[in-house]
């Protein structure tokens, strides 16, 4: 059934484009949104059957070269995919996205030919998965200096500190860290980012417990105890690992963006059929009162400004024409909106809305992560304040 978003975004991409959306639109009605309420309720991460299936639909190597077995798609690709599994659930978005934007990306993007050779023909295929080790206990939104440290060691570099916070823990065969090697450098010159083993001697692995945010996708604490590796694990340059994170964020933060805006267009749907349906005060339809009404053309309002906003970002960032401040912007705005309307549906659905069945409850929630995913919307105002303001660039060099 198509998603009354749609008519927004079939006119901002080509037709090879949203037949690829209402694809993967087709295969989460058919094959993921019956199986989401339940494996919420029984507490399960995203089944190994159903990441097999994604893999089967190629979207593991959705931007990865076809030479290496992918689909050769761009940003705007994953944009898309995000807007079509995050419609029922965070969840089922985020598994193969992250698996993308903060894994094989950074791969794609810096790695060297025998690094890609050995990596991103099972990452396309969905055999093998990267995670991205970037925030620790101690390092939130100061990312840029991570406490983790790699150490020289004659030939070697022998990594000690944790990683948490991890999207895809449970799956990954690697994790990308980003550590720190060069405390004294200068600002962006400190780190180095290593491809890491997650069955190496001294890696531990564990599923961080009590989360109530994206509940079926893995989110993992990694510990790394004096772990040994060498100098073929280096990703890009030593001493530049800031330039990999940066690069895997920028485009990560416009895919953040599409799961909020895919909750404004289930958070639509579900509103406008209950307003047509929901019957009070006299056998009148709610969706006649104009209070409801308003909740409604808010909610479209706000898909239609947010899909052209979104993906003509995406479009200019995989041509390299997108500023670094623009997506930090879009997802600001857009998780920050999606936030606000989907209290504002919660409301007019009433008591209904906080039944896990009904949908809603799920992207309140998931929402969140929006809002501090691929960084936090407070701590991504200093970013764009420094494109805005050269005096405040230079301080924070």
């Amino acid at each position: 059934m198509p998603r009354r978003f749609d008519r927004y975004i079939e006119p901002l991409v080509d037709d090879v484009r949203f037949g690829f959306y209402r694809e993967i639109s087709n295969f989460s009605e058919r094959v993921l949104a019956p199986r989401v309420l339940k494996l919420e309720r029984e507490k399960s991460l995203v089944p190994d059957d159903l990441i097999a299936q994604m893999g089967q639909l190629g979207l593991f190597g959705l931007n990865i070269e076809e030479r290496y077995g992918g689909q050769g798609g761009k940003l705007t690709d994953l944009v898309l995919m995000g807007l079509a599994l995050a419609y029922h659930a965070h969840s089922m978005a985020i598994t193969p996205g992250a698996a993308a934007s903060l894994g094989s990306k950074p791969l794609s993007a810096f790695g060297n030919d025998a690094q890609k050779q050995a990596h991103l023909p099972d990452l396309a295929a969905g055999k093998r998965m990267f995670a991205f080790g970037l925030s620790e206990p101690g390092r939130g939104s100061d990312a840029a200096n991570p406490e983790t440290r790699a150490e020289r060691d004659g030939d070697a570099w022998v990594i000690t500190g944790e990683k948490c916070w991890t999207t895809n823990a449970r799956w990954a065969s690697h994790l990308i860290v980003h550590a720190m090697t060069n405390p004294e450098g200068r600002n962006g010159h400190r780190t180095t980012c290593f491809i890491v083993p997650m069955d190496a001697k001294g890696v531990d692995y564990n599923e961080m417990a009590g989360k109530s945010v994206w509940r079926m996708s893995s989110t993992g604490s990694v510990a790394l105890d004096h772990v040994r590796v060498d100098n073929s694990t280096v990703l890009g340059e030593v001493d530049k690992g800031f330039k990999v994170m940066v690069d895997a964020l920028n485009g990560g933060r416009l895919f953040i963006a599409s799961l909020a805006l895919a909750s404004i267009g289930s958070a639509l749907d579900k509103v406008a059929d209950y307003a047509q349906e929901r019957v009070q005060f006299g056998g009148k339809v709610i969706g006649r009162f104009q209070r409801v009404q308003d909740v409604v053309v808010d909610l479209d309002i706000a898909a239609e400004h947010y899909a052209n906003v979104i993906l003509d970002q995406s479009q200019r960032y995989d041509r390299g024409e997108l500023p670094r401040e623009s997506p930090a912007k879009a997802k600001i705005a857009c998780s920050r909106t999606a936030s606000h309307l989907l209290v504002d549906a919660m409301e007019i659905c009433g008591g209904v809305a906080c039944l896990d069945e009904f949908g809603l409850v799920r992207h309140h929630e998931d929402l969140f992560v929006t809002r501090v995913g691929e960084g936090s919307n407070r701590a991504l105002k200093t970013q764009v304040a420094a494109a805005l303001m050269p005096d405040i660039k230079r301080e924070l060099q």
